[in-house]
């Protein structure tokens, strides 16, 4: 298991230990899994889907810290586009 931190921002803005691959995997090269293209009936494309490497574990997280929202200042409302008179 190799982890690191990460910020996250849903539902609400955390910061959050992660499991993440291993970088060494043979299977995966240290991506963490596959994308898998896949067909209809027909054999049209129909998606893509994520098959991930067994070398971690994308659901594993730990909240460590909700982090506050900074409200942002408010800007006077102003047209950038307007002439100014001097």
């Amino acid at each position: 298991m190799r982890l690191r931190l990460r910020v996250t921002d849903w539902p609400r803005r955390t910061l959050t230990l992660t499991d993440t691959p291993r970088p060494g995997c043979p299977d995966c090269q240290g991506q963490g899994g596959w994308n898998r293209d896949y067909g209809d009936e027909t054999g049209e494309y129909a998606g893509t889907e994520w098959d991930p490497c067994h070398c971690w574990n994308e659901n594993r997280s730990w909240t460590l810290l909700r982090l506050p929202r900074i409200p942002r200042r408010r800007q006077p409302d102003t047209d950038p586009w307007a002439q100014t008179h001097h």
